[in-house]
């Protein structure tokens, strides 16, 4: 669990934060307690982030390991927070079991995808659950940027392989896949949530190793600038290793 607290995952998070956070502003009045549902939380850093802002949090996650630090994490908060948090064990493709259409006003969706084959069922039933006008946030692994790590690592196989093909094997060594943007603004058009906003996420970071801790002050504040700089302006963007897709439901 130590690389959740790293420089690749805490860039990740903190860019993620600012770029949903900007989302939501630019939809809803501010103070208004919104319904979030967060399919793969994970640790559950942005479902906890955005309980302590007063929103209504639902959390689905198959990992029944997560699941219980998420747990943990949360019997930490002040109660408020934690009646605020709902957790259920059980998988993102099941959304149409538990919750009726239009349940939810922002939906997140973050490190999911590459694990499931077939995502657009997926999707549409994320885009289901959400309300008119809803949010939908997608954080997928970028199929256009594949030849990028191991490039720059000098591991030439891996590159030339990465041009032809969206599958790949991640850090933790599982063969999982990439998307592309191109291909997900057309399914988010079709299922009724077309593609609103998108940024790039770890433009310069990805190369960091797994434990490489954030630095202190104030090159953290610079680091994270230069970061979110890049990933909102192009083309820098395109080869970020991550890309944050914000659709809207019509």
């Amino acid at each position: 669990m130590s690389r959740l607290g790293g420089l690749r995952n805490t860039v990740r998070q903190a860019l993620v934060a600012q770029q949903l956070d900007e989302q939501i502003t630019a939809r809803y009045p501010v103070g208004r307690r919104l319904r979030v549902l967060d399919v793969g939380l994970g640790q559950g850093t942005q479902a906890l982030r955005l309980a302590r802002a007063g929103h209504e949090v639902t959390g689905v996650e198959s990992d029944p390991t997560m699941l219980a630090a998420v747990r943990n994490a949360l019997a930490e908060e002040p109660e408020g927070i934690r009646a605020r948090v709902r957790l259920i064990e059980g998988d993102g493709r099941d959304t149409g079991a538990h919750f009726l259409p239009g349940t939810f006003d922002v939906v997140l969706c973050h490190g999911v995808l590459m694990y499931v084959p077939e995502p657009d069922p997926l999707l549409a039933g994320l885009a289901r659950v959400l309300a008119p006008g809803g949010l939908l946030s997608l954080l997928v692994r970028n199929a256009d940027a594949l030849a990028m790590r191991p490039g720059l690592a000098g591991d030439w196989d891996t590159a030339l392989a990465a041009f032809d093909s969206p599958a790949y094997t991640n850090r933790i060594g599982l063969r999982v896949r990439a998307d592309r943007r191109e291909e997900l603004t057309t399914t988010l058009t079709a299922i009724g949530a077309p593609l609103h906003a998108w940024y790039g996420v770890r433009v310069f970071t990805d190369q960091a190793g797994s434990d490489t801790p954030p630095p202190p002050s104030p090159e953290w504040e610079r680091l994270l600038a230069a970061e979110e700089r890049a990933g909102r302006t192009d083309p820098y963007r395109s080869v970020a290793a991550l890309l944050h897709l914000c659709g809207v439901r019509g």
